[in-house]
């Protein structure tokens, strides 16, 4: 399947409809999983549905316009139109799978699965075109864990930030607003935390000289970003918490990154 253009074309053409499908599912559901969310009491998901649906509207969208491009390139045989095909599946990944879950908690419809779907047979697809290999890929998946939890700690902030505001007259009386601060300070650093676990799959695809460098980076945030917001939620509900599963596959990279073995073959 190494560069093979007609398939390298298919791919493409798949990724444009996986980002009209993303417009169009997210327009669909948008209002219903809001109503939805408000209705059960959950004002404080509604909201944060308001923002990331269209946050990820945008990128699903921009990923499938990004595909437009990789079809004229693989048409004319351009040899960079494997990589940003994949760097199109890497943003459709995250743009299909999230919407699922507010969705879900609802009660309702799941219809981004397919752009889920079409994103993971485009970004694996073009791994195969552009010849990566298999060490390759296996890296820059579990990154990929990594990129999706990570993006995902950044959105449960915006839920928290809304439930533990106090009004002025409250905080006059009880001026305890640390963690209310912190779920606006983290929800970025973790969304700026998944931006960079993205640039380093990129960079891996290349094997480019920044590779172990930006990903230290990214799992650095993710680490900074997830720690606290777990082990505060441990506390809190007395479990494990879904917070902890983006830092903990951090970690582990961030170690795995640190090894002379893995510098030598990233290098070689």
């Amino acid at each position: 399947m190494k560069n093979n253009t007609t398939l390298g074309a298919t791919l493409a053409v798949l990724g444009i409809l996986a980002g009209l499908l993303c417009l169009y599912f997210l327009a669909q559901t948008y209002n219903t999983v809001i109503h939805t969310h408000f209705a059960a009491g959950e004002w404080e998901e509604s909201n944060t549905v308001r923002i990331v649906y269209a946050v990820l509207g945008w990128m699903g969208t921009a990923a499938g316009a990004l595909c437009v491009p990789v079809l004229w390139g693989f048409l004319n045989k351009q040899n960079w139109a494997w990589f940003w095909g994949a760097v199109a599946g890497t943003i459709l990944l995250l743009a299909g799978f999230f919407p699922m879950i507010p969705a879900a908690d609802s009660g309702l419809p799941t219809p981004t699965l397919w752009v889920f779907l079409l994103g993971a047979v485009v970004w694996f697809g073009m791994l195969f075109v552009g010849g990566v290999e298999k060490k390759i890929i296996t890296l820059t998946f579990v990154a990929g864990l990594a990129y999706v939890l990570t993006f995902i700690d950044g959105v449960a902030p915006i839920s928290k930030f809304q439930t533990t505001f106090q009004m002025p007259e409250v905080f006059a009386q009880s001026p305890n607003t640390f963690w209310n601060g912190a779920y606006v300070i983290l929800q970025q650093v973790n969304w700026w935390g998944a931006a960079a676990w993205a640039v380093f799959i990129f960079a891996a695809f290349k094997r480019a000289s920044w590779t172990i460098p930006v990903g230290l980076f990214a799992a650095s945030m993710s680490m900074i970003g997830g720690y606290p917001l777990g082990i505060h939620n441990v506390t809190e509900v007395g479990r494990f918490s879904m917070f902890l599963p983006a830092p903990l596959i951090s970690t582990g990279l961030f170690i795995y990154l640190l090894l002379p073995s893995t510098r030598k073959w990233m290098t070689s």
